[in-house]
């Protein structure tokens, strides 16, 4: 594995990647690539990497895995930015990367994502027809989930409240950062938290898997873009890749069931 800096264009920093590459390697050949997507508040050293980088450069591909713009070892500041149009920007920045490896095949780039990647993922591959493949893991359109569980299903109210914590930090106030997770399964328990995947996530991103790069958080006062964003926009003509989707058969309350049933229905890619 080599990890990698990836200039960001048009921006003043930097994206932090790292490469996992096949068994016997060989810089001559050209290999397929596959650019692999953290969930949201996560970074490339867990799931993303450490599980899918890992079993599929196994499997023979180069993966290139991306810590998001704001978070992670990649520059952006303020910290814990969660931007979705920047968030497909950087995918298809490391694409653009991809292509000037002389060991990657630039036609045979694919995409995968995690939980919020996995819709950032497909976005990207609704506007990026240089990815020919897609994989969505209980992908999760985070402009929905905004729009609901995470706005209270007030969507208004919490525009409203961004833009009256933007005011304040404008003035020298600190930033309001909103924490995903409880700091463990227990307590979460103890504060009542009861959904699936809420503790499950705890489980692994907390307890089984942390990470020093793993924020599992968010700045509250720019998240407004993400309230009026939709990762599937378009999908029934524009998303004409192959693409796997793939979900558990457990209602959580990210909503990955219904999301994966959604795009699996809405896609082009299953008319071609």
């Amino acid at each position: 594995m080599e990890t990698v800096s990836i200039r960001n264009p048009g921006m003043t920093w930097d994206i932090a990647a790292s490469i996992h590459f096949p068994p016997d390697f060989d810089s001559s050949t050209r290999y397929p690539a596959i650019v692999s997507n953290h969930p949201i508040g996560s970074c490339k050293e867990q799931t993303a990497g450490n599980v899918y980088g890992a079993a599929l450069a196994e499997a023979g591909f180069v993966v290139i895995v991306p810590d998001a713009s704001f978070q992670g070892a990649s520059g952006g500041s303020p910290r814990w930015i969660e931007d979705p149009e920047q968030r497909v920007k950087d995918y298809r920045d490391v694409i653009d990367y991809a292509q000037t490896l002389p060991f990657v095949d630039p036609e045979r780039i694919g995409i995968l994502g995690i939980c919020g990647g996995g819709g950032y993922s497909i976005k990207a591959t609704i506007i990026d027809k240089r990815i020919k493949a897609l994989v969505s893991i209980t992908g999760v359109n985070f402009g929905r989930l905004m729009r609901e569980g995470f706005s209270q299903f007030d969507p208004v109210g919490a525009l409203e409240n961004m833009a009256r914590l933007r005011t304040a930090e404008n003035a020298g106030a600190d930033g309001e950062i909103n924490i995903f997770l409880p700091p463990n399964v227990e307590a979460g328990k103890a504060a009542g938290i009861t959904d699936i995947d809420v503790l499950e996530a705890t489980d692994y991103y907390r307890n089984r898997c942390p990470a020093e790069g793993s924020g599992t958080r968010m700045l509250v006062s720019h998240a407004a873009p993400a309230i009026a964003w939709d990762a599937f926009a378009f999908a029934e003509t524009l998303l004409i890749q192959p693409m796997m989707v793939v979900f558990g058969d457990k209602l959580g309350g990210f909503g990955a069931y219904r999301d994966g049933m959604e795009i699996y229905g809405r896609a082009a890619s299953r008319l071609r």
